[in-house]
């Protein structure tokens, strides 16, 4: 079996930062300032009107133009459904042709950046575990279709005018990610990847989510581990979403992990880019040389539906 490597990351931000403090002000939260101060936040971007999350993608993809080559594939992942189009439910009133619903960014993308041989896949049904999903999309493309060799993996959402930017404790920014999943070395390559998902919790509470997010999470890890014959200690850094500092705090008690190994520094910077935070992270672990040649990295990632993926990559530089 070929390897496969994830490599040239990229993302992008709403172009508008808020503090906490004034979010709350202007009525967009359900918690005070205080509590998501407790829990981490200090900030989040969002989109000014006008702004889709299409231009987020495209922003987040022009960032790594020069490096994407031939792509046979693009892999488009969104949580909100409302950003799996950028058709306009105005103009379908008005005509009432269903077309004008189906107006698909991942096709404008692919002829944006004229990457004519590739196809498209869109992905829209596993919320902040999107781009997760993606990754191992694409590899098993890769594996499944040898003549396959670079897939572009996007993320794109924003929230819809009005939305209030907080989900289940945690300060939301409009965002958009992308790499490269290709079977040329370099970057991270791919050791294993695994999915949770109970539908039984689609329409969960917040409470709900919470109440079961630290039992999924550990067993989601655990059972990605030994997929990869690996244990908890050979598993170099844990690269997670941004989510509660608490939630960390506790699941590091239960994973017997060092903090200090578990790296989500844009937390605070940033606030939960819905299917982005891995990717995010992890760039910033690049940027600031912590991760050397041969390092074990985990990233995982919970989400709505409920969803739950892991992949664990190496480095290779």
């Amino acid at each position: 079996m070929k390897d496969v490597f994830v490599d040239h990351l990229s993302f992008a931000l709403g172009d508008q930062v808020c503090s906490v403090e004034e979010s709350a002000a202007r009525g967009r939260l359900y918690s005070s300032a205080s509590s998501l101060k407790g829990a981490g936040f200090r900030q989040h971007y969002l989109c000014r009107p006008g702004i889709t999350a299409y231009d987020l993608a495209r922003t987040a993809v022009s960032a790594i133009r020069g490096d994407l080559g031939e792509i046979d594939a693009i892999v488009y992942a969104t949580c909100i459904p409302c950003n799996g189009t950028i058709g306009e439910e105005r103009k379908f009133r008005s005509t009432r042709d269903v077309k004008d619903l189906m107006d698909f960014p991942a096709s404008h993308l692919q002829s944006d950046f004229e990457l004519h041989k590739a196809f498209v896949i869109g992905l829209n049904q596993q919320a902040c575990t999107g781009m997760l999903g993606s990754l191992r999309i694409a590899r098993m493309l890769l594996l499944a279709e040898p003549e396959a060799r670079r897939i572009l993996c996007v993320t794109a959402d924003r929230f819809p005018e009005g939305a209030s930017y907080e989900q289940s404790y945690n300060l939301i920014s409009d965002g958009a990610a992308a790499c490269l999943v290709s079977t040329e070395p370099g970057g991270f390559r791919w050791i294993a990847g695994h999915a949770i998902t109970n539908g039984s919790m689609a329409r969960a509470s917040d409470d709900e989510v919470v109440g079961g997010y630290f039992a999924y999470t550990h067993r989601l890890i655990q059972e990605t581990l030994a997929r990869a014959e690996l244990e908890m200690a050979d598993v170099d850094w844990i690269v997670p979403q941004n989510t509660n500092v608490k939630a960390w705090q506790i699941l590091a008690r239960f994973l017997n992990v060092d903090l200090e190994r578990i790296f989500f520094p844009t937390l605070g910077e940033f606030g939960h880019v819905i299917s982005g935070d891995n990717l995010i992270n992890l760039k910033r672990l690049l940027e600031e040389r912590r991760v050397r040649d041969g390092d074990r990295v985990l990233l995982v990632m919970t989400g709505y539906g409920a969803n739950w993926q892991c992949v664990i990559l190496e480095r290779r530089s």
